[in-house]
């Protein structure tokens, strides 16, 4: 690999050239770099999903728009969907924390308490962990172990020509709700604010953004079930994640532009600014919803096992040979390329 500043490598591009120089191999690992997860078999019955996450003050969280006890509570959802894109039981977590001068042990303690407030909804323990100063800012490093039963996950690979696509939930509402945090910091938003969606859809965007869920029982029940061909947690906006199960299968994909769910307060947000809702949808990372592939054969189970369970899935499209690439078809019926505009760390 070519020596180049940090600022000028794409982070997946670095990723992949990590893998390909570094990975490790043994018998008992079923996947290791490029999914949501590792997964290593534990034994005959039992396999363990484990993820990892770095959160940087300053890259994935603001302490003038999150205060210390939501910083904690994001940072376990968001290796919690990690596991819920693998269809895992998540079950013991590990944080190393790099803490800086300013931070008192009220505020050490309040990101532990937003931790462990997301980890008691899934019944997952706190096991261990390291502590340090830091002279730059706040770190947070979570591990995450869950398990499923052997010959069990769901992998990013697997998704077929003629496949169906689905989501959970709403798409864009994370995104929306952190321009809105974000404008409450600009001297030049207060023209904006005047024309702000109704105080109700600003709480629950921000809610969204601050507070996300992960969909921890859909991503079993599409694993127990066996309903996914290929599955991904929207951690990096549904334009980039679609590519990464593209990628990791070989497959292309139509997405239809007018299919994809998006929530009223998220419309009310996009017309206030003069956005379009599909682009939020689009672009928006940390929705923290599931992207997954099921074969056409599935759809009226699936559909029909999702109402009775009350979870929210919809189709947006359908997985296409490898040259048609990755499109966007809008209401017209026009097909474009999608933009690829989810977030990177490293850029050029």
């Amino acid at each position: 690999m070519a020596r180049r500043k940090v600022a000028s490598i794409a982070e997946f591009s670095l990723i992949r050239a990590i893998a390909r120089r570094f990975a490790g191999r043994a018998p008992s690992l079923i996947k290791g770099i490029g999914d949501d997860a590792a997964v290593i078999e534990a034994n005959e019955s039992v396999w363990w999903c484990v993820t990892t996450d770095l959160l940087a003050e300053g890259v994935h969280f603001d302490l003038k728009t999150a205060d210390p006890r939501t910083i904690g509570y994001r940072a376990a959802m968001a290796n919690l969907s990690d596991i819920a894109a693998m269809g895992a039981v998540p079950c013991y977590l590990l944080m190393t924390l790099a803490i800086p001068r300013r931070f008192t042990s009220t505020s050490i303690f309040a990101i532990y308490e937003g931790l462990m407030e997301a980890c008691r909804l899934h019944h997952v323990a706190l096991i261990g962990g390291d502590t340090s100063a830091s002279r730059a800012g706040l770190f947070l490093g979570i591990t995450l172990i869950g398990t499923t039963a052997a010959g069990r996950a769901l992998f990013r690979h697997g998704a077929v020509v003629g496949d169906h696509i689905y989501v959970t939930g709403t798409l864009g509402d994370s995104l929306a709700g952190f321009k809105l945090l974000s404008e409450r910091r600009s001297p030049r938003s207060t023209n904006r604010r005047s024309l702000s969606p109704p105080a109700a859809d600003r709480r629950i965007l921000i809610e969204r953004h601050l507070r996300p869920s992960a969909r921890v029982k859909e991503g079993q029940w599409l694993n127990r079930e066996q309903l996914a061909s290929a599955a991904i947690d929207l951690s990096d906006g549904l334009s980039g994640d679609l590519r990464h199960i593209c990628e990791a299968s070989g497959v292309g994909a139509e997405i239809d532009g007018g299919a994809l769910p998006i929530s009223p307060s998220c419309q009310a947000y996009a017309e206030s600014r003069r956005l379009s809702p599909v682009g939020l949808a689009v672009e928006g990372g940390e929705d923290y919803e599931l992207l997954f592939t099921v074969p056409p054969r599935m759809r009226a189970t699936i559909e029909r096992q999702a109402r009775a369970r009350g979870f929210r899935i919809t189709r947006i499209g359908t997985v296409r040979h490898r040259r048609f690439g990755i499109q966007l078809k809008d209401a017209d019926g026009i097909m474009r390329p999608m933009p690829i505009t989810s977030y990177e760390h490293f850029f050029a």
